[in-house]
């Protein structure tokens, strides 16, 4: 079994967009204007998706997380796209980055080698 997709709402649609394809370099795959945008993660999906009015946002501080992974060598990249991007890290261990999104979600850009069996 593998992650299939993840849906991420939100009230401002091309601001999200623009933190998940130009600051962690996700690509895009499908558009709907008005409602949403599908991403490319390694295989798997990131819909980003407009929220109805009055749909309550992630919890602030919450921390639930969403990592993706990447490898060690691209980490320095990561870092400096983030950074280009004027994103903030939250923090950091010897394998992930963590940042918020736009929404307030905690994502994690991690190169633990930790086997997928």
């Amino acid at each position: 079994m593998r992650v299939h997709h993840l849906a991420f709402r939100t009230a401002d649609l091309a601001r999200l967009e623009r933190f998940y394809v130009h600051a962690l370099g996700l690509a895009v795959v499908r558009r709907n204007e008005a409602r949403s945008v599908w991403l490319d993660a390694g295989g798997s999906l990131v819909m980003l998706e407009l929220a109805e009015p009055g749909e309550a946002s992630p919890a602030a501080g919450a921390m639930d997380l969403v990592a993706f992974a990447v490898t060690p060598e691209t980490r320095a990249l990561c870092t400096e796209r983030l950074a280009r991007a004027g994103v903030e890290l939250e923090g950091s261990t010897d394998f992930t980055l963590y940042v918020r999104d736009p929404d307030g979600r905690r994502v994690g850009l991690s190169s633990y080698p930790a086997p997928l069996v």
